[in-house]
């Protein structure tokens, strides 16, 4: 089966650039709050589906909005006054045809236990129940659409036309700003710091070699007793980063808490742990690319991926994909530096045949594009070849979309 797949050569790597800057959010802030919410309410959705159709009917529930709550938090303890707001959007199967009967899909209840669940499982001291109120506006998806998903056929049709964008392998500074926010939500950090919330945002800014990472991280009132405490504990943290970052071959300067002014009594207190509570808003798709990054000097796609059905919808697939046939063409294929996939779905179109799947390389001196290019698109169309087993990663969630 022939495949649009096309390679080309690019002159320089992103670490090759004099200033280069890079931002993480982490799973505690308001935009990857409402990205978990729409990607539990999908992958909540498609195992209902699965268990009791053995099937994934149609859905697309990516149109989501956090407003944020209001708190009053003290050294101490401090409450949520006024609760989150969580509204999750979209379009899901909700009757499906047996025999003569129309059985129906019980997806508001679903939808709500997926997103309630998610929390639970992804914040320690924000309560579902206590401190938001979600709400969903799901509408019924298309009659043929969920005749197209009965039919079972070899290969899904792209139900969209989008594109899908990954690169590898990261860049120190890539790697420096993901793993700061990995340390600090971390279940072994947790139990050491539980008065460090999941809202970490990590912001690294490198020229030449110098590499400034600027961490927000919320910290929870009820653990900290006093200012005094709260200074202790900040200090320990950042010795933690600091540790941590002296590994890397860049110069790495780490602020914590910038915003902080004792003086004036004020610090970075949140009641559980996330920004979201003091009326910070989010939106999904408005966070981390589907790599965990935000890296404005590298191509990626706009698309929001949390929450699209993982079956056609391409937005989601190809920048699975791409991700995926990035990596590997970074790791196997000698006198590779970097590498950047673009594969574009045309919507009708089965999902393995996009427009196009292009490869871009950045190459070792020395290296010819001639020598690495039937090995880069081979690799390629063997990604576009295999492309339904990204479904079942994706809801096994081994593979990070935010």
């Amino acid at each position: 089966m022939n495949r649009s797949i096309h390679s080309e050569q690019l002159p320089d790597c992103v670490s090759d650039l004099q200033v280069e800057i890079v931002e993480r959010k982490g799973i505690g802030h308001p935009d990857s709050i409402i990205d978990g919410a729409c990607e539990a309410v999908s992958i909540g959705l498609s195992k209902y589906y699965l268990d009791n159709f053995d099937v994934i009917f149609h859905h697309n529930v990516d149109k989501g909005l956090l407003v944020g709550g209001k708190s009053n938090a003290v050294f101490g303890g401090g409450k949520v006054i006024d609760p989150i707001f969580i509204l999750v959007a979209g379009r899901a199967t909700d009757v499906v045809p047996i025999g003569k009967k129309m059985e129906e899909i019980p997806v508001e209840s679903i939808a709500k236990e997926a997103v309630a669940n998610y929390i639970r499982g992804t914040m320690r001291f924000l309560d579902p129940v206590k401190h938001t109120r979600v709400e969903t506006m799901i509408r019924a998806g298309s009659p043929d659409l969920v005749a197209v998903f009965l039919r079972k056929q070899a290969m899904p049709v792209a139900n969209d036309t989008s594109i899908g964008v990954g690169f590898a392998p990261l860049s120190e500074t890539e790697k420096v700003v993901f793993s700061i926010e990995q340390l600090l939500n971390s279940s072994k950090f947790k139990k050491k710091y539980p008065s460090v919330g999941e809202d970490v945002k990590v912001m690294g800014m490198r020229v030449g070699k110098k590499l400034n990472a600027t961490v927000a991280a919320a910290m929870v009132s009820g653990q900290i007793k006093d200012a005094s405490e709260y200074a202790s504990i900040i200090k320990d943290v950042r010795d933690e980063v600091d540790d941590l970052v002296a590994k890397s071959p860049l110069d790495v300067n780490v602020r914590l808490n910038q915003g902080d002014d004792p003086k004036r009594g004020s610090y970075y207190l949140t009641v559980t742990g996330t920004s979201a509570e003091q009326g910070d808003d989010g939106n999904t798709g408005r966070g981390n690319r589907v790599n965990g990054l935000i890296s404005p000097m590298r191509q990626y796609s706009m698309e929001a991926t949390a929450g699209k059905n993982p079956v056609n919808h391409t937005g989601k697939l190809y920048n699975a994909v791409a991700v995926h046939a990035a990596e590997q063409i970074a790791e196997e294929v000698k006198g590779v530096r970097e590498c950047y996939v673009r594969i574009l779905s045309r919507i009708g179109s089965p999902i393995d045949q996009p427009q196009i799947a292009s490869a871009a390389v950045i190459l070792e001196k020395g290296t010819k594009m001639s020598s690495v290019k039937a090995e880069v698109e081979s690799i390629l169309d063997d990604q576009l070849r295999d492309i339904r087993n990204i479904t079942n990663l994706i809801l096994e969630k081994r593979v990070i979309l935010f």
